[in-house]
């Protein structure tokens, strides 16, 4: 039976290690939303893996790794962490999947997000200024770049020039140049080419063999950008609904859902939090 786990508070419920415990029950583990400021820590014999945007399931051999359309891909990220953990002897060869609908983290976004972040001043959010939320942004505005858009040079030329541009008109201190852009994510593309499914149908396919298949959520439900304490949110559905809109896959296919919280709450970054103790002992 296909599983979902989710965070029940504002993220930094111990999710990675759940996963880690009882991936060992299922074929596939498929994140759904997010992007790399997830941070799923686990311990294996001793030894400490930070997964940021591979879900946590990798460090199981045999058991394929999917990251789905809902999620925002730092290419950059994606390969250090892949280098990361073949150093430390983990298999990834082959294991990967990338969907060529996810959208694109681009350097241009994360200077987006520190200006923004810039501007609201004593409102400020507490994002982890990685570029996120204006990657998710330019998806919403239907001007981002999906990780499929990388293996069409002509395209992909047009697209990160008319981005660059729009960037510059923001960011008026610095000016920055769309080619070597451009130039990097040619040969990001190279590497990202094996990896790149149409992963709705790769997941309907599995169901239909019977694999069993984990959905790996990142941060937790209170920072879902529809039902959490907006507008200190994260810019994804970390919530339930994620995982379908995220992976391209029916209602029916979420057999169970394990929602994962802590014995006292915490809460990084800013908004409310009720139950804070602003004292001592806090």
């Amino acid at each position: 039976m296909n599983l979902a786990i989710l965070g029940a508070q504002w993220g930094d419920e111990g999710k990675g290690k759940i996963v880690d415990l009882i991936t060992p029950g299922f074929s596939i583990v498929a994140r759904y939303q997010g992007g790399h400021n997830a941070g799923h820590t686990v311990y294996v014999n001793g030894r400490k893996f930070v997964l940021r945007l591979i879900p946590s399931g990798i460090l199981h051999a045999g058991v394929t790794c999917v990251i789905g359309n809902g999620v925002v891909v730092d290419p950059v990220a994606l390969f250090a962490e892949i280098d990361e953990l073949t150093a430390a002897g983990v298999d990834v060869g082959g294991r990967i999947v990338v969907s060529d609908k996810a959208h694109v983290i681009l350097p241009y976004h994360r200077d987006l997000d520190l200006l923004s972040e810039a501007r609201r001043g004593d409102r400020k959010i507490g994002t982890t200024s990685r570029g996120i939320g204006p990657a998710y942004e330019d998806k919403i505005a239907r001007r981002g770049i999906r990780v499929g858009d990388l293996v069409d040079p002509r395209g992909l030329e047009a697209n990160v020039r008319d981005n660059v541009t729009a960037r510059n008109r923001l960011v008026q201190d610095t000016t920055m140049d769309w080619r070597p852009v451009l130039d990097q994510l040619l040969k990001h593309a190279d590497r990202i080419r094996p990896m790149i499914r149409d992963v709705s149908v790769m997941l309907a396919d599995a169901t239909k063999a019977g694999k069993a298949i984990m959905f790996e959520g990142a941060q937790g439900t209170l920072l879902d950008i529809d039902h959490g304490t907006y507008p200190y949110v994260t810019s994804s559905n970390a919530s339930i609904g994620g995982v379908c809109t995220g992976l391209g896959i029916p209602p029916k296919a979420i057999g169970r859902v394990l929602g994962v919280a802590k014995a006292y709450a915490t809460r990084v970054g800013e908004g409310p939090f009720p139950t804070e103790q602003d004292n001592p002992t806090g």
